[in-house]
């Protein structure tokens, strides 16, 4: 509550705690470089302050030798002297493996050795006489920020976490285990830039596409999102996971150490001493155009050292120019212009740097929105998410949030090629569901192997989960039918489900990868499948075919030798030798139109042979029964009539699952 005080200035009035209210929700940015946490009062989201009223929680956690755990500001300071019991920009960590490269590049940290497989799964910073893992660490932060609400609230009750848009369904996990630990009840993952744009309260505008521009001290996000009528769609993302202030923080330390004249060897101190002053001068040039500071050089004396704008803008133009690159991929992926967007959102303590907002304006054609603290407005949007979820009559029909996936999610089938069955930028939540049959008799279980990417190959994507469906009685190729659905909650997270429908058989995972992906391995990924399309759909196209000509050549094969005496004469019979020969040599080659057309000229020889086959099939199956037997026969012979048809060379409407022989 507010009112006015004497000057006309808005005074802010002590909330009256009731013991018998329910818990008030809230919302948090679990940020890489500093955290916040929010709430909704009076219908307005605000940044929850600490006792010295500062709102930024640095992200950064201390185990002294006392078994003690500092966290923020305090642990910051620790961090120069004791690197490795001093964890920074936990948030890199969050879902990784500790077999993952990536991991050991991070950092100076120890890392403790995994004793078992599910150890392995994560990494564990070796601190002191103990080990912590990523979720660990994040919890203390969690906890801190829970605190700072506690102290404000008395009573907290549901917590809304923001995300990276690329995160993927470990660091999604993780993050949540981490809130878990915390001691908060997580109400949802909520993606970094549609919290932003709740913040700015787009949902009172009628409809519009929106651009949401996230710099970061380590990382860039882009988002392209399109509000009607107070439904959120997120269109695309895109984004850059080594890029963001640090950048240009380095980049004026290293002018700041020849200016000083320091050679190669540069003690850590030095180097340390560089970068904040650095940052100083970079936070002072927002609003001057010249910034001066000394610099000690011992005995007392002091060297004064210069920077205008004009001098840092053109250190730091190569680093913002980046950027555009996925601006403009998120903008065509969105399948729009920049000119159709109706405003352009500033994320991130980086965007205040004004070369940066002239850049955006240049990029985009339009003044950007930065009416809010770009650092505070990631977690005003999220305390607007809680309050929607904790039942607030206020905006309870005002706004819907969908976003998207960020990677494609599909199954391998026979050859090793994807079948996607949920695109990149599909909308969250979602399901859908594929069948698939089997390649060989006798089948008794499927291999199912989920994967991520864009690439054409399971080989060239990245695996999720592997599980086996057992069960399945011996059936001939192609009868079997196993129905896969991928079901994507509001959090992102996926489960599968496996179901062989003539059996009823079936299997559930929740898939939990045992590492993640940064913002750079997904944008990796999405350029390799840019630079391989023509070569990766060559090499999917080629695959298809000599596995559709395999399953043909061994189908007829077996069909030679249960019924050659239907066959009119050995006229028929060395066409369709030839047409085998014919298949099987371009089957050894490499040009999957010359395996298609052979596998059609099979299907043409063999046209009449397998009729008469069908025609057999049937008249002994309905030999010495009644009409109504007769009937279903008949139902079964018409399936019976398409398998032959598929396995004589037509295209089969099901892709083949992996499968396990009997």
């Amino acid at each position: 509550m507010e009112t006015m005080g004497a000057t006309g200035t808005p005074m802010a009035l002590l909330e009256i705690f009731d013991p018998k209210a329910a818990p008030r929700p809230i919302g948090i940015d679990l940020g890489t470089t500093n955290s916040l946490v929010a709430r909704v009062r009076d219908g307005k989201p605000v940044v929850i302050t600490d006792c010295n009223a500062e709102k930024l929680v640095p992200s950064v956690v201390h185990y002294d030798p006392r078994g003690r755990v500092i966290v923020g500001a305090d642990a910051q300071r620790l961090a120069v002297d004791f690197p490795r019991e001093t964890i920074v920009s936990v948030k890199r960590f969050m879902g990784r493996g500790a077999d993952d490269p990536e991991t050991r590049r991070l950092g100076p940290y120890e890392f403790a050795e995994p004793k078992t497989p599910e150890e392995a799964k994560s990494v564990r910073f070796k601190v002191r006489d103990r080990s912590v893992t990523p979720v660990e660490v994040s919890a203390e932060v969690l906890k801190v920020l829970r605190s700072l609400a506690e102290d404000e609230l008395r009573s907290v009750g549901g917590a809304v976490i923001t995300v990276p848009a690329y995160f993927d369904d470990a660091q999604r996990q993780a993050t949540k285990d981490a809130g878990k630990l915390a001691g908060l009840d997580v109400l949802r993952l909520l993606n970094e830039p549609t919290a932003a744009a709740l913040a700015y309260g787009l949902e009172k505008q009628k409809n519009g596409l929106f651009a949401v521009y996230d710099l970061g001290g380590g990382t860039f996000d882009v988002t392209i999102l399109l509000l009607d009528d107070g439904v959120f769609q997120v269109r695309s993302t895109g984004g850059d996971s080594a890029l963001g202030g640090d950048d240009m923080d380095r980049a004026l330390a290293e002018k700041i150490l020849e200016k000083l004249e320091v050679g190669e060897q540069r003690p850590r101190e030095l180097v340390r001493f560089a970068l904040d002053t650095a940052r100083k001068i970079k936070h002072g040039l927002t609003n001057a155009e010249r910034v001066e500071v000394d610099i000690p050089v011992g005995d007392g004396k002091q060297i004064p050292i210069a920077f205008t704008r004009d001098e840092f803008e053109a250190m730091i133009k190569p680093i913002v120019e980046r950027t555009g690159v996925a601006c403009r991929r998120a903008i065509r992926d969105a399948g729009i212009t920049a000119e159709e967007l109706d405003g352009v959102i500033l994320v991130g303590g980086s965007t205040r740097v004004p070369y940066v907002r002239q850049y955006v304006e240049k990029l985009f054609g339009k003044l950007p929105l930065c009416d809010l603290d770009p650092e505070e407005v990631v977690a005003l949007g999220a305390a607007i998410q809680a309050d929607i979820l904790a039942g607030s009559k206020e905006r309870a029909d005002e706004v819907l949030l969908l976003d998207v996936l960020p990677l494609s999610l599909g199954l391998e089938t026979m050859g090793g090629v994807v079948e996607k069955i949920l695109p990149r930028n599909t909308t969250i939540p979602a399901g859908a569901r594929q069948t698939f049959t089997t390649y060989a008799d006798n089948q008794t279980g499927f291999d199912l192997h989920i994967v991520q990417g864009e690439r054409e190959l399971a080989v060239d994507g990245r695996s999720l989960a592997r599980f086996v469906l057992k069960g399945i009685p011996p059936m001939p190729a192609g009868l079997a039918r196993l129905e896969v659905t991928f079901r994507v909650d509001a959090d992102g997270l996926l489960s599968v489900t496996a179901k062989e429908l003539t059996t009823g058989v079936e299997q559930k995972v929740e898939v939990k990868p045992s590492y993640g992906l940064t913002d750079e391995e997904v944008e990796a990924m999405l350029m390799a499948a840019l630079d391989h399309g023509e070569e990766d759909l060559e090499k999917r196209q080629l695959i298809e075919a000599r596995v559709e000509a395999e399953r043909v050549v061994l189908a007829t094969r077996k069909a030679l030798v249960a019924d050659a005496d239907l066959l009119e004469g050995d006229e028929e019979r060395a066409r369709i030798d030839e047409a085998l020969a014919g298949l099987e040599e371009a089957i050894r080659g490499t040009r999957a139109a010359i395996i298609r057309g052979r596998t059609e000229v099979l299907d043409e020889v063999t046209h009449g042979w397998a009729g008469r086959r069908m025609d057999r099939a049937i008249a002994r199956a309905i030999a010495g029964k009644d009409v109504a037997a007769i009937e279903s026969t008949v139902a079964q012979a018409r399936g019976v009539e398409a398998h032959l048809a598929e396995h004589a060379g037509h295209n089969a409407p099901e892709g083949d699952a992996s499968g396990t022989g009997s």
